[in-house]
Protein backbone atom coordinates (compact mmCIF):
# COMPACT_ATOMS: atom_id res chain seq x y z
CA UNK A 1 0.00 0.00 0.00
CA UNK A 2 1.23 3.47 -0.85
CA UNK A 3 2.40 5.41 2.18
CA UNK A 4 0.89 8.73 3.25
CA UNK A 5 3.18 11.76 3.03
CA UNK A 6 2.96 13.77 6.24
CA UNK A 7 4.05 17.30 7.09
CA UNK A 8 4.53 18.10 10.77
CA UNK A 9 4.23 21.74 11.86
CA UNK A 10 5.08 22.66 15.46
CA UNK A 11 7.97 20.98 17.29
CA UNK A 12 7.70 22.17 20.86
CA UNK A 13 7.32 19.73 23.73
CA UNK A 14 4.02 18.31 22.49
CA UNK A 15 5.00 18.29 18.85
CA UNK A 16 8.34 16.56 19.42
CA UNK A 17 6.71 13.97 21.62
CA UNK A 18 4.15 13.22 18.94
CA UNK A 19 6.80 13.10 16.24
CA UNK A 20 9.15 10.82 18.13
CA UNK A 21 6.75 8.49 19.93
CA UNK A 22 3.79 8.30 17.57
CA UNK A 23 4.55 9.33 14.00
CA UNK A 24 8.06 7.92 13.70
CA UNK A 25 6.76 4.56 14.93
CA UNK A 26 4.22 4.22 12.11
CA UNK A 27 4.95 2.02 9.09
CA UNK A 28 2.24 3.52 6.88
CA UNK A 29 3.56 7.09 6.54
CA UNK A 30 6.50 9.05 5.21
CA UNK A 31 7.38 12.18 7.16
CA UNK A 32 8.38 14.40 4.26
CA UNK A 33 8.46 17.82 5.95
CA UNK A 34 9.07 19.18 9.47
CA UNK A 35 8.64 22.77 10.59
CA UNK A 36 8.90 25.05 13.58
CA UNK A 37 9.41 28.80 13.89
CA UNK A 38 12.58 28.13 15.90
CA UNK A 39 15.47 26.75 13.78
CA UNK A 40 16.89 24.58 16.58
CA UNK A 41 13.57 22.79 17.01
CA UNK A 42 13.27 22.30 13.27
CA UNK A 43 16.73 20.73 13.16
CA UNK A 44 15.93 18.51 16.12
CA UNK A 45 12.81 17.31 14.36
CA UNK A 46 14.67 16.63 11.12
CA UNK A 47 17.40 14.69 12.95
CA UNK A 48 14.82 12.67 14.86
CA UNK A 49 13.06 11.55 11.69
CA UNK A 50 16.34 10.70 9.99
CA UNK A 51 17.49 8.62 12.96
CA UNK A 52 14.23 6.75 13.50
CA UNK A 53 12.99 6.37 9.93
CA UNK A 54 16.21 6.35 7.95
CA UNK A 55 15.40 9.27 5.67
CA UNK A 56 15.84 13.00 6.24
CA UNK A 57 12.72 15.10 5.64
CA UNK A 58 12.72 18.61 4.24
CA UNK A 59 12.91 21.19 7.02
CA UNK A 60 11.81 24.81 7.23
CA UNK A 61 10.76 27.56 9.62
CA UNK A 62 8.01 28.72 7.22
CA UNK A 63 4.80 26.74 7.65
CA UNK A 64 3.37 27.91 4.32
CA UNK A 65 6.08 25.89 2.56
CA UNK A 66 4.88 22.71 4.23
CA UNK A 67 1.21 23.28 3.53
CA UNK A 68 1.78 24.03 -0.15
CA UNK A 69 4.32 21.27 -0.81
CA UNK A 70 3.34 18.66 -3.42
CA UNK A 71 5.21 16.15 -1.25
CA UNK A 72 2.74 16.56 1.64
CA UNK A 73 -0.68 14.84 1.69
CA UNK A 74 -1.78 15.60 5.24
CA UNK A 75 -0.79 18.03 7.98
CA UNK A 76 -0.12 17.32 11.65
CA UNK A 77 -0.60 20.69 13.37
CA UNK A 78 1.04 20.70 16.80
CA UNK A 79 1.82 24.41 16.97
CA UNK A 80 1.08 26.91 19.72
CA UNK A 81 -2.62 27.78 20.01
CA UNK A 82 -2.30 30.83 17.75
CA UNK A 83 -1.30 28.64 14.81
CA UNK A 84 -4.03 26.06 15.06
CA UNK A 85 -6.74 27.54 12.88
CA UNK A 86 -4.77 29.65 10.33
CA UNK A 87 -2.52 26.71 9.40
CA UNK A 88 -5.34 24.19 9.40
CA UNK A 89 -7.57 26.33 7.20
CA UNK A 90 -4.74 26.92 4.72
CA UNK A 91 -4.14 23.18 4.44
CA UNK A 92 -7.83 22.31 4.14
CA UNK A 93 -8.30 24.86 1.36
CA UNK A 94 -5.71 22.86 -0.59
CA UNK A 95 -7.68 19.68 0.07
CA UNK A 96 -5.28 18.35 2.72
CA UNK A 97 -6.77 16.79 5.87
CA UNK A 98 -5.42 18.06 9.18
CA UNK A 99 -4.95 16.49 12.59
CA UNK A 100 -4.73 19.42 15.00
CA UNK A 101 -3.69 19.53 18.64
CA UNK A 102 -6.13 20.65 21.32
CA UNK A 103 -6.87 24.17 22.55
CA UNK A 104 -9.52 26.85 22.28
CA UNK A 105 -10.04 29.33 19.46
CA UNK A 106 -9.27 33.03 19.58
CA UNK A 107 -12.46 34.12 17.85
CA UNK A 108 -15.79 32.75 16.76
CA UNK A 109 -15.00 33.84 13.21
CA UNK A 110 -12.02 31.48 13.15
CA UNK A 111 -14.28 28.55 13.98
CA UNK A 112 -16.53 29.41 11.04
CA UNK A 113 -13.44 29.53 8.82
CA UNK A 114 -12.72 25.91 9.71
CA UNK A 115 -16.26 24.84 8.83
CA UNK A 116 -16.26 26.84 5.61
CA UNK A 117 -12.98 25.25 4.52
CA UNK A 118 -14.35 21.76 5.13
CA UNK A 119 -17.63 22.40 3.35
CA UNK A 120 -15.78 23.86 0.36
CA UNK A 121 -13.18 21.11 -0.04
CA UNK A 122 -14.34 18.05 1.93
CA UNK A 123 -11.01 17.92 3.81
CA UNK A 124 -11.64 17.56 7.55
CA UNK A 125 -9.81 19.09 10.48
CA UNK A 126 -9.81 16.44 13.21
CA UNK A 127 -8.89 17.61 16.68
CA UNK A 128 -6.43 15.20 18.30
CA UNK A 129 -8.48 15.11 21.49
CA UNK A 130 -6.76 12.15 23.06
CA UNK A 131 -9.00 12.08 26.15
CA UNK A 132 -11.84 10.79 23.98
CA UNK A 133 -9.73 7.63 23.65
CA UNK A 134 -8.65 7.28 27.27
CA UNK A 135 -9.48 3.94 28.84
CA UNK A 136 -11.77 5.39 31.53
CA UNK A 137 -13.68 7.70 29.21
CA UNK A 138 -14.29 4.90 26.70
CA UNK A 139 -15.52 2.58 29.44
CA UNK A 140 -17.96 5.28 30.60
CA UNK A 141 -19.11 5.75 27.00
CA UNK A 142 -19.87 2.02 26.97
CA UNK A 143 -21.81 2.28 30.24
CA UNK A 144 -23.93 5.04 28.74
CA UNK A 145 -24.49 3.25 25.42
CA UNK A 146 -25.51 0.10 27.27
CA UNK A 147 -28.09 2.11 29.24
CA UNK A 148 -26.52 1.27 32.59
CA UNK A 149 -26.71 4.88 33.81
CA UNK A 150 -30.16 5.53 32.32
CA UNK A 151 -30.93 8.84 30.70
CA UNK A 152 -27.89 11.12 31.04
CA UNK A 153 -28.99 14.36 32.72
CA UNK A 154 -25.78 16.19 33.65
CA UNK A 155 -22.03 15.88 33.08
CA UNK A 156 -19.07 17.63 34.64
CA UNK A 157 -15.38 17.75 33.86
CA UNK A 158 -12.37 19.98 33.93
CA UNK A 159 -8.79 20.65 33.09
CA UNK A 160 -7.56 20.48 36.65
CA UNK A 161 -3.80 20.66 36.35
CA UNK A 162 -1.22 22.67 38.28
CA UNK A 163 0.63 24.49 35.49
CA UNK A 164 2.24 27.26 37.53
CA UNK A 165 5.80 26.18 36.72
CA UNK A 166 5.08 25.79 33.00
CA UNK A 167 3.40 29.19 32.81
CA UNK A 168 5.88 31.15 34.90
CA UNK A 169 8.87 29.80 33.00
CA UNK A 170 7.17 30.40 29.67
CA UNK A 171 9.80 32.86 28.45
CA UNK A 172 12.70 30.53 29.20
CA UNK A 173 10.94 27.52 27.66
CA UNK A 174 9.37 29.44 24.75
CA UNK A 175 5.94 28.27 25.83
CA UNK A 176 2.76 29.96 24.66
CA UNK A 177 0.73 29.71 27.85
CA UNK A 178 2.47 32.63 29.59
CA UNK A 179 1.43 35.20 26.98
CA UNK A 180 -2.10 33.86 27.02
CA UNK A 181 -2.42 34.05 30.80
CA UNK A 182 -1.04 37.57 30.77
CA UNK A 183 -3.66 38.92 28.40
CA UNK A 184 -6.75 36.64 28.22
CA UNK A 185 -9.43 35.64 30.70
CA UNK A 186 -11.46 32.69 29.53
CA UNK A 187 -11.95 28.93 29.53
CA UNK A 188 -8.83 28.49 27.42
CA UNK A 189 -8.56 24.69 27.37
CA UNK A 190 -12.05 23.18 27.27
CA UNK A 191 -11.70 20.09 25.12
CA UNK A 192 -10.09 17.50 27.43
CA UNK A 193 -13.34 17.38 29.35
CA UNK A 194 -15.84 18.56 26.76
CA UNK A 195 -14.72 16.13 24.05
CA UNK A 196 -15.63 12.93 25.91
CA UNK A 197 -18.77 14.56 27.33
CA UNK A 198 -19.86 15.63 23.84
CA UNK A 199 -19.60 12.03 22.68
CA UNK A 200 -21.54 10.81 25.71
CA UNK A 201 -24.30 13.36 25.00
CA UNK A 202 -24.36 12.85 21.21
CA UNK A 203 -23.48 16.48 20.51
CA UNK A 204 -23.79 17.32 16.79
CA UNK A 205 -25.46 13.92 16.32
CA UNK A 206 -29.01 14.30 17.59
CA UNK A 207 -28.20 16.88 20.24
CA UNK A 208 -26.32 20.18 20.34
CA UNK A 209 -24.91 22.85 22.65
CA UNK A 210 -27.19 25.91 22.79
CA UNK A 211 -25.77 28.51 25.21
CA UNK A 212 -23.30 28.98 28.03
CA UNK A 213 -22.62 31.11 31.08
CA UNK A 214 -19.05 31.55 32.30
CA UNK A 215 -17.54 33.10 35.44
CA UNK A 216 -13.90 33.63 36.43
CA UNK A 217 -12.37 34.18 39.84
CA UNK A 218 -9.68 36.76 40.45
CA UNK A 219 -6.05 36.01 39.65
CA UNK A 220 -3.65 35.44 42.54
CA UNK A 221 -2.06 32.02 42.05
CA UNK A 222 0.69 32.91 39.60
CA UNK A 223 1.79 35.97 41.59
CA UNK A 224 2.06 33.88 44.74
CA UNK A 225 4.03 31.18 42.93
CA UNK A 226 6.44 33.80 41.54
CA UNK A 227 6.98 35.25 45.02
CA UNK A 228 7.93 31.82 46.36
CA UNK A 229 10.39 30.96 43.56
CA UNK A 230 13.57 33.01 43.15
CA UNK A 231 14.25 31.66 39.65
CA UNK A 232 11.02 33.09 38.25
CA UNK A 233 11.17 36.43 36.45
CA UNK A 234 10.66 38.98 39.30
CA UNK A 235 8.23 40.92 37.11
CA UNK A 236 5.70 38.13 37.53
CA UNK A 237 5.47 38.70 41.29
CA UNK A 238 3.26 41.71 40.68
CA UNK A 239 2.19 41.35 37.06
CA UNK A 240 -1.60 41.83 36.75
CA UNK A 241 -2.45 38.52 35.09
CA UNK A 242 -5.77 38.70 33.33
CA UNK A 243 -6.54 34.97 33.47
CA UNK A 244 -8.67 34.01 36.48
CA UNK A 245 -7.42 31.20 38.70
CA UNK A 246 -10.70 29.28 38.46
CA UNK A 247 -13.12 29.50 35.54
CA UNK A 248 -16.52 27.81 35.73
CA UNK A 249 -18.65 27.39 32.61
CA UNK A 250 -22.20 26.05 32.48
CA UNK A 251 -23.60 24.82 29.16
CA UNK A 252 -27.19 24.01 28.24
CA UNK A 253 -27.94 21.35 25.62
CA UNK A 254 -30.82 21.26 23.17
CA UNK A 255 -32.12 18.08 24.77
CA UNK A 256 -32.35 19.76 28.18
CA UNK A 257 -29.16 18.29 29.63
CA UNK A 258 -26.53 20.44 31.34
CA UNK A 259 -22.73 20.43 31.36
CA UNK A 260 -20.35 22.08 33.84
CA UNK A 261 -16.67 22.47 32.97
CA UNK A 262 -13.82 23.95 35.03
CA UNK A 263 -10.43 25.43 34.22
CA UNK A 264 -8.14 25.17 37.28
CA UNK A 265 -4.46 25.52 36.39
CA UNK A 266 -2.84 28.21 38.57
CA UNK A 267 -3.38 26.95 42.12
CA UNK A 268 -1.73 24.01 43.90
CA UNK A 269 -3.57 20.76 43.25
CA UNK A 270 -3.24 17.18 42.02
CA UNK A 271 -4.16 16.32 38.42
CA UNK A 272 -7.69 15.33 37.49
CA UNK A 273 -10.21 15.78 34.73
CA UNK A 274 -13.03 15.29 37.20
CA UNK A 275 -15.32 13.49 34.77
CA UNK A 276 -18.75 12.99 36.31
CA UNK A 277 -21.76 11.55 34.50
CA UNK A 278 -25.16 11.71 36.20
CA UNK A 279 -28.02 9.63 34.86
CA UNK A 280 -31.47 8.54 35.98
CA UNK A 281 -30.11 5.11 36.96
CA UNK A 282 -26.67 5.91 38.31
CA UNK A 283 -23.44 7.85 38.06
CA UNK A 284 -19.76 7.66 37.25
CA UNK A 285 -17.32 9.91 39.11
CA UNK A 286 -13.62 9.99 38.29
CA UNK A 287 -12.39 11.48 41.56
CA UNK A 288 -13.90 8.60 43.51
CA UNK A 289 -12.86 5.97 40.94
CA UNK A 290 -16.39 4.72 41.17
CA UNK A 291 -19.66 3.78 39.59
CA UNK A 292 -22.87 3.98 41.57
CA UNK A 293 -26.01 2.31 40.31
CA UNK A 294 -29.47 2.85 41.71
CA UNK A 295 -29.94 0.65 44.77
CA UNK A 296 -26.30 -0.37 44.97
CA UNK A 297 -25.96 0.66 48.62
CA UNK A 298 -27.53 2.79 51.33
CA UNK A 299 -27.79 6.56 50.96
CA UNK A 300 -24.73 7.24 53.10
CA UNK A 301 -22.72 4.16 52.10
CA UNK A 302 -19.44 4.48 50.27
CA UNK A 303 -19.19 0.94 48.93
CA UNK A 304 -19.08 2.27 45.40
CA UNK A 305 -15.86 4.26 45.86
CA UNK A 306 -12.87 2.70 44.08
CA UNK A 307 -15.00 0.02 42.41
CA UNK A 308 -14.19 1.08 38.83
CA UNK A 309 -12.18 -2.03 38.04
CA UNK A 310 -15.23 -4.22 38.56
CA UNK A 311 -16.90 -2.45 35.65
CA UNK A 312 -13.83 -2.68 33.43
CA UNK A 313 -14.20 -6.45 33.56
CA UNK A 314 -17.56 -6.27 31.78
CA UNK A 315 -17.66 -2.90 30.05
CA UNK A 316 -14.10 -2.40 28.82
CA UNK A 317 -14.24 -0.71 25.40
CA UNK A 318 -13.15 -2.92 22.52
CA UNK A 319 -10.29 -0.55 21.64
CA UNK A 320 -8.73 -1.19 25.04
CA UNK A 321 -9.23 -4.94 24.83
CA UNK A 322 -6.86 -5.23 21.88
CA UNK A 323 -3.40 -6.67 22.47
CA UNK A 324 -1.86 -3.75 20.57
CA UNK A 325 -3.30 -1.17 22.95
CA UNK A 326 -2.33 -3.16 26.02
CA UNK A 327 1.32 -3.04 24.97
CA UNK A 328 1.40 0.76 24.57
CA UNK A 329 2.95 2.58 27.52
CA UNK A 330 3.92 5.92 25.91
CA UNK A 331 1.72 8.79 24.76
CA UNK A 332 -0.36 9.33 27.91
CA UNK A 333 -0.73 5.61 28.42
CA UNK A 334 -1.93 4.81 24.91
CA UNK A 335 -4.65 7.33 24.18
CA UNK A 336 -2.35 9.42 21.97
CA UNK A 337 -1.65 6.39 19.80
CA UNK A 338 -5.36 5.65 19.44
CA UNK A 339 -6.37 9.16 18.41
CA UNK A 340 -3.74 9.15 15.65
CA UNK A 341 -4.81 5.67 14.58
CA UNK A 342 -8.30 7.11 14.20
CA UNK A 343 -7.03 10.01 12.10
CA UNK A 344 -5.03 7.86 9.72
CA UNK A 345 -7.93 5.42 9.35
CA UNK A 346 -10.00 8.38 8.12
CA UNK A 347 -7.25 9.49 5.73
CA UNK A 348 -7.00 5.99 4.22
CA UNK A 349 -10.67 5.10 4.02
CA UNK A 350 -12.34 8.49 3.56
CA UNK A 351 -15.75 9.32 4.96
CA UNK A 352 -15.73 11.15 8.28
CA UNK A 353 -13.25 11.06 11.15
CA UNK A 354 -14.68 10.32 14.62
CA UNK A 355 -13.92 13.90 15.68
CA UNK A 356 -14.90 15.89 12.61
CA UNK A 357 -14.66 19.56 11.70
CA UNK A 358 -18.06 20.36 13.19
CA UNK A 359 -16.90 18.86 16.51
CA UNK A 360 -13.58 20.68 16.34
CA UNK A 361 -15.23 24.04 15.69
CA UNK A 362 -17.91 23.53 18.35
CA UNK A 363 -15.47 22.57 21.08
CA UNK A 364 -12.97 25.33 20.22
CA UNK A 365 -15.75 27.94 20.16
CA UNK A 366 -16.25 27.57 23.91
CA UNK A 367 -13.13 29.69 24.49
CA UNK A 368 -14.17 32.94 22.74
CA UNK A 369 -17.75 32.50 23.91
CA UNK A 370 -16.65 32.08 27.54
CA UNK A 371 -14.47 35.19 27.18
CA UNK A 372 -17.51 37.18 26.04
CA UNK A 373 -19.64 35.88 28.91
CA UNK A 374 -16.98 36.72 31.50
CA UNK A 375 -16.29 40.16 30.07
CA UNK A 376 -19.98 41.06 30.09
CA UNK A 377 -20.71 40.00 33.66
CA UNK A 378 -21.37 36.29 33.10
CA UNK A 379 -24.28 36.79 30.73
CA UNK A 380 -25.70 33.86 28.73
CA UNK A 381 -24.06 33.60 25.30
CA UNK A 382 -25.49 31.62 22.40
CA UNK A 383 -23.41 28.76 20.96
CA UNK A 384 -23.70 28.66 17.15
CA UNK A 385 -24.93 25.58 15.34
CA UNK A 386 -21.95 24.92 13.09
CA UNK A 387 -23.78 22.01 11.43
CA UNK A 388 -26.51 24.36 10.14
CA UNK A 389 -29.25 22.01 11.32
CA UNK A 390 -27.64 18.75 10.24
CA UNK A 391 -27.21 17.73 13.90
CA UNK A 392 -30.87 16.71 13.98
CA UNK A 393 -30.53 13.78 11.59
CA UNK A 394 -26.92 13.27 10.56
CA UNK A 395 -25.98 10.34 8.39
CA UNK A 396 -22.36 11.42 7.71
CA UNK A 397 -20.93 10.02 10.93
CA UNK A 398 -17.84 7.92 11.41
CA UNK A 399 -18.51 4.18 11.26
CA UNK A 400 -14.91 2.95 11.20
CA UNK A 401 -13.13 0.80 13.73
CA UNK A 402 -12.16 3.86 15.77
CA UNK A 403 -15.64 5.36 15.72
CA UNK A 404 -16.95 7.10 18.81
CA UNK A 405 -20.40 7.45 17.29
CA UNK A 406 -21.67 3.86 16.97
Amino acid sequence: MEKINVGVIGLGHRGMGTLQNILCERQDINITYVCDEYPDRTEQGRATVEKKMGKSPAATTVWQEVVSSKDVDVIINTTAWEGHIPISVAAMELGKPVCMEVGGAYSLEDCFLLVDAYEKTGAHCMMAENCCYNRDELMVLNLVREGLLGKVVHCEGGYLHDLREEICFGEENRHYRLRNYRHRNTENYPTHELGPIAKIMNINRGNRLTYLVSMASGSWGLNEYAKQNDKVNPELKTFPFKQGDIVKTLIKCRGGETIAITLDTTLPRCYSRGLTVRGTKGLYFEDGNGVYLDGMCSEWGKDYYNNKNEFFEKYEHRLWKSDTTKKITFGHGGMDWLVYEAFFEYVKKGGNPPIDTYDTATWMAITPLAATSIEKGSIPVEIPDFTKGKWQNRTDICTGYFSLDV
